[in-house]
């Protein structure tokens, strides 16, 4: 399990305090593809990721799949259908084999009962998730694809991103056609836009990962 210091959730906790928390943690292995609640379902769990990465999805009216967002781990999901006990907004399916923790519903209101903290903190992720998915429906709707994948990477770069000598990282390994499905675009688009972005000297990939070499050029895009 990951250390409980590094997530948001947990950090002001004591060591005793987490202690008598832990019980109530339940870890679950999850294969690649697997589903882990749809869309509609009842709001039975309380989700956070310890390995891996979980997409958070919906479908178009056309059928097409889109991701509002990626949880890598220390993140939480399932947090506002839980809370508000109204059945779960959108799909979550593992992108790769991953680990997650989770509270049931009732265990969690006892927990924020007792820790009045996190249910402070939960607000605070839930709010910036609610934004972060509104502006990725937005920029479905209004914005170039370029643009949209432009303001994607630096997304992600700004979540999970490490700078390194070749550029600044994003430590997760996406597809063009997880990209694509994230702006709302076809994996063919996807890949030509890259492509276009490689040319000129914004991006490069390694091992299935992209690494932005000119964010300022991004950001002009992106804007």
């Amino acid at each position: 399990m990951i250390n409980f210091k590094k997530i948001d959730l947990f950090k002001n906790l004591s060591e005793d305090e987490f202690r008598e928390l832990e019980p109530y943690l339940a870890t679950l292995a999850v294969k690649k593809k697997e589903e882990i609640f749809c869309e509609g379902d009842q709001p039975e769990w309380f989700y956070i990721v310890s390995q891996g990465k979980v997409k958070i999805t919906k479908l178009s009216q056309d059928g097409k799949e889109i991701i509002l967002e990626i949880i890598s781990p220390t993140d939480i999901f399932g947090g506002v259908a839980v809370l508000r006990n109204f059945p779960y907004p959108a799909n979550a399916v593992a992108m790769e084999d991953s680990e997650i923790m989770r509270i049931s519903r009732k265990n969690l209101m006892r927990l924020v009962d007792r820790f009045p903290n996190l249910m402070y903190c939960i607000a605070l992720q839930l709010g910036d998730r609610m934004k972060s998915s509104y502006d990725s429906l937005k920029n479905i709707a209004l914005e170039r694809v370029e643009a949209r994948i432009a303001a994607l990477l630096l997304k992600l770069a700004n979540k999970v991103g490490k700078e390194t000598k070749g550029g600044l990282l994003i430590d997760m390994r996406l597809t063009k056609q997880d990209v694509a499905d994230m702006v709302g675009t076809t994996v063919e688009t996807s890949i030509r836009t890259f492509s276009k972005f490689k040319k000129q000297g914004l991006l490069s990939d390694t091992d299935g990962k992209f690494i932005i070499k000119d964010r300022e050029g991004l950001e002009d895009l992106s804007s």
